[in-house]
């Protein structure tokens, strides 16, 4: 049987979602200043949301081997990349550049959500 790639990554998402968030409460509040650390707060909220939308795409994958699915996860997880990642490495470091990412993180999460909503209207 295949390994449900979705289920992996998104506990270990959910896992490093925890880690970080704990993070920016605790080591970042003193370093870094409301807005930079309400960045980084939301690239930990999404990232959270995302784990779990890759949990419950892996579910549906354990039931349905379905294109559609494999698409939402490969959406959520680029997603998560580019999102949170440029969040994280924009409020940790200023660099105004690396926020041009983070659309594109944006709409891989829509795409995954597209792609989840499709496949449950031909199911």
């Amino acid at each position: 049987m295949k390994r449900n790639y979705c289920l992996i990554i998104g506990a270990l998402l959910g896992m490093f979602a925890v880690i970080l968030g704990a993070f920016g409460a605790h080591g970042l509040e003193k370093m870094l200043d409301a807005k930079m650390l309400q960045r980084f707060h939301t690239g930990v909220e999404y990232q959270f949301y995302h784990a779990f939308a890759l949990l419950a795409t892996g579910l549906l994958r354990e039931h349905y081997n379905h294109k559609l699915l494999n698409y939402a996860g490969y959406a959520f997880t680029l997603g998560v990349l580019l999102f949170s990642a440029s969040l994280y490495a924009y409020a940790m470091t200023g660099i105004t550049a690396i926020a041009v990412i983070t659309p594109l993180g944006g709409t891989a999460f829509i795409m995954g959500w597209l792609f989840l909503l499709l496949f449950l209207i031909k199911k």
